[in-house]
């Protein structure tokens, strides 16, 4: 399959490229940028004419609810929501059931979504048995079945030697541990942020020290041990300040954020919007704040959906007994582009936060366009608006914050191997 896109401008962060430029693709590669091979002929032509031709979006953290979460979502519709928000490869955290802990099961998970022929998945495994925090995985036989790093999800692991002697294992082979700091006896039974909104509705708080006391041993041990560490979803002004400060003396740490708290705030659950019920849970304006600009200036290291599909009765409960997350892969492009549009921060260097920092944060080769780059590509039209509605949605889960908004930035293609999955 040859495909000619035309007309359209090219914004590649990796290889520093913005123009308006065609891109030619043939083989599932990236044939040639500008102009074409000798003797080529397309199969198929797309004009792009006032769009935006960008790498397939790459995101950190997608639960894709397979296996044993059948009933939430299935592997087919999560990622066919992937693609038609223009992410073309995904990482999904361990806590399925039964739990990434083991190499047949992980085999078995990309093979089911190699057979769809949609997004790229790469599963992350299991740091520890059933992600209890007390026996340390086969990381080496994970690693050979197709895992790119090691996490707990949301399971803390309470017990400091155990995360002590799990990094020293990850350091020894290069092995990148994920984890979302998180001191589990503060934030027990813990649904929302501890400050005025959780006291005036009577929900049960969890302090920013929850995030900075785990945070601070998290580093500290990465420190000693030499252990690549990936901090997931950071939520706090502290925390970012902390991370900022670990980079300044040179550990080899990154971080990410979930777009929703790159826009809502702890005000946003109002008389208990069970959609603004997420872990971690939204902070303060202060917060909100800090996370943006930690984002602008690179401390964060890139932006995830944090899709976490819930079916619709785990939702309709009391605001306490909900079950938190929200849909998000077909959000993340837009919900990038308008924190990029209000902090003022240029366009390359936002699709850099979901292209080429994630890719690099997975060590895997995706996320750019160089020549003969797999033809991952997405396609996207910045100026028109969509409505998030649940039935516009793809994602089994319909549970967003963000239902009713009207969002900029409508996927057009989405291209994954040369091949044309999404079009809309």
């Amino acid at each position: 399959m040859k495909i000619h896109i035309k007309n359209g401008r090219l914004i590649d962060p990796k290889h520093q490229i913005d123009a308006n430029l065609d891109i030619f693709i043939a083989a599932g590669k990236v044939a040639s940028i500008g102009q074409a091979p000798a003797n080529f002929v397309a199969n198929q032509v797309i004009d792009a004419t006032g769009l935006i031709v960008c790498p397939g979006l790459v995101d950190v953290s997608a639960r894709l609810r397979e296996p044993g979460n059948e009933y939430k979502a299935t592997l087919e519709s999560e990622m066919r929501a992937a693609v038609a928000g223009g992410i073309t490869s995904l990482a999904c955290p361990p806590d399925t059931d039964p739990v990434l802990d083991e190499p047949g099961l992980v085999e078995m998970l990309k093979h089911r979504a190699k057979q769809l022929h949609l997004s790229n998945v790469y599963p992350l495994g299991a740091l520890t048995r059933q992600l209890a925090g007390q026996q340390l995985t086969e990381m080496s036989e994970l690693t050979e079945a197709g895992c790119v790093g090691f996490a707990q999800a949301d399971k803390a692991i309470i017990d400091t030697q155990v995360l002590w002697r799990a990094m020293q294992y990850a350091a020894t082979f290069g092995f990148t541990v994920w984890l979302r700091p998180e001191e589990p006896y503060l934030a027990k039974n813990g649904i929302a942020h501890d400050g005025e909104v959780s006291a005036r509705l009577g929900l049960k708080g969890i302090p920013v020290a929850a995030e900075t006391l785990a945070l601070g041993t998290m580093l500290h041990i990465a420190r000693e041990t030499g252990a690549k560490l990936h901090l997931c979803r950071l939520s706090t002004a502290e925390g970012v300040t902390m991370i900022r400060e670990a980079k300044q003396r040179g550990q080899n740490i990154s971080a990410d954020v979930s777009a929703n708290h790159l826009h809502l705030t702890e005000h946003d659950i109002g008389f208990f919007d069970s959609n603004c019920h997420l872990k971690p849970p939204l902070r303060s304006q202060r917060d909100r704040d800090a996370l943006r600009q930690g984002l602008a200036d690179g401390t964060i290291d890139t932006v995830c959906s944090d899709h976490t599909p819930v079916d619709d009765d785990a939702k309709l409960m009391p605001f306490g007994e909900t079950e938190p997350g929200a849909t998000g892969l077909e959000l993340l492009l837009s919900l990038t582009l308008k924190w990029a549009s209000e902090q003022h921060v240029p366009l390359t260097q936002a699709l850099a936060r979901v292209t080429q920092a994630p890719a690099s944060i997975l060590g895997v080769d995706a996320g750019h366009l160089g020549l003969d780059a797999r033809a991952d590509l997405c396609i996207f039209d910045p100026e028109h608006y969509w409505k998030v509605e649940p039935q516009a949605l793809f994602s089994q889960g319909k549970n967003s914050p963000f239902n009713g908004l009207e969002l900029a930035g409508k996927v057009r293609y989405t291209l994954v191997n040369g091949h044309i999955v999404h079009e809309a």
